[in-house]
């Protein structure tokens, strides 16, 4: 449902002039005029991917505010595209035998290839993730997830690919709380926790000085400012995550690739995203705007970087968002070798 809301102020407007927030300011005022707000819309997840229905349950956001919102419960299975693959079998495979990995702002395919070519990559003769034989050393079980995707990984995991698999999911649900209409605060609500956004350690050529960073158990939760990593929800009930722990996992000789939708699988985030890559459901704007890929925790709308001519829109604020008339406030997501999605929100977010 499409709202517009009038604020009107006593004092003399003398001039007006229009901002990216979608807020039209006089000057040395603050009215806010037609400011178009959309309510989410729960028809647009996809019900073979939840665990139940949608529902609306009563909520109450950061800033105070008594509301309603959805309950989203993920199966964390995606219903309108398949997870993996991850790592490749062999050094002679193929693109289509792995995921992909992101590097200094840029993704590239996992092949057999880039598994072979690790030590140039980094410029680290210690990497070898491969046999005499070329194949690659690779997570085979649960308990081998379990053990090389945790924040103390073991030495016996060096130099291994880690891929965890949804047979390893078969009872893992994530529930997410979104208000049904979003609340503009005026202020920015930071993320808490995660990875550093654009790739791993200083990019191919180079590690950083000094031993390697406690690997933070990626996908965990919680709230912005509080460790919050969930940035929003894809229309299959799949999580937009934080930024990947690739510090961590670089600096354990390890590499944990994203599928080509941009997703991996851990035991207690089960399958997850950490970038946009265009592969799950979006949906089109008439208007050649780029296409809804979710929403926020906000309850903001989540769009593709590019529009329908391939350009990014220039008026981003400091979270990736920007007002029009037609979606109100919404947000685009970064760059898919950015290990990143937003930058904070600018809505309140179900406590």
């Amino acid at each position: 449902m499409k709202h517009i809301y009038y604020s009107l102020s006593l004092l003399l407007l003398v001039s007006c002039a229009q901002n990216p927030s979608g807020k039209q300011k006089a000057e040395g005022d603050s009215v806010t005029v037609d400011q178009v707000v959309i309510d989410v819309d729960p028809k647009l997840f996809l019900e073979p991917s939840l665990a139940e229905a949608v529902s609306t349950v009563a909520c109450t956001l950061s800033d105070g505010t008594k509301t309603t919102c959805y309950k989203i419960v993920s199966s964390s299975s995606p219903s309108d595209h398949q997870m993996g693959p991850w790592c490749p079998t062999n050094i002679s495979d193929g693109a289509d035998a792995g995921g992909v990995w992101i590097e200094g702002g840029e993704i590239y395919d996992v092949d057999g290839a880039f598994i072979e070519n690790l030590a140039a990559f980094y410029d680290d003769d210690t990497w070898q993730m491969y046999d005499a034989n070329g194949d690659i050393f690779r997570t085979k079980t649960k308990e081998d997830c379990a053990n090389a995707a945790n924040p103390n990984v073991g030495a016996e995991y060096k130099n291994f690919c880690v891929e965890c698999l949804p047979s390893y999911l078969s009872d893992v649900t994530q529930e997410y709380l979104i208000p049904v209409t979003p609340v503009r605060t005026g202020t920015t609500q930071a993320f808490g926790g995660g990875g550093r956004p654009g790739g791993g350690p200083g990019g191919p050529g180079g590690r950083p000085d000094g031993p390697p960073r406690e690997r933070p158990a990626d996908g965990a939760g919680g709230r912005p400012g509080g460790g919050m990593m969930v940035r929003g929800v894809a229309f299959n009930g799949i999580r937009f995550d934080g930024p990947a722990p690739t510090d961590a996992i670089l600096g354990a000789y390890t590499l944990a690739p994203f599928d080509d939708a941009g997703g991996h699988i851990n035991l207690h985030a089960g399958y997850h995203y950490h970038a946009a890559t265009g592969v799950s459901t979006k949906i089109p704007q008439a208007d050649g705007h780029a296409a809804m890929i979710g929403y926020a925790m906000d309850g903001h709308g989540i769009y593709e970087r590019l529009d329908a001519n391939g350009k990014e829109a220039t008026d981003l604020d400091d979270c990736r968002g920007h007002y029009d008339e037609v979606r109100g406030y919404h947000y685009h997501v970064d760059k898919a070798g950015a290990n990143n999605f937003i930058n904070c929100l600018s809505g309140a977010y179900a406590e």
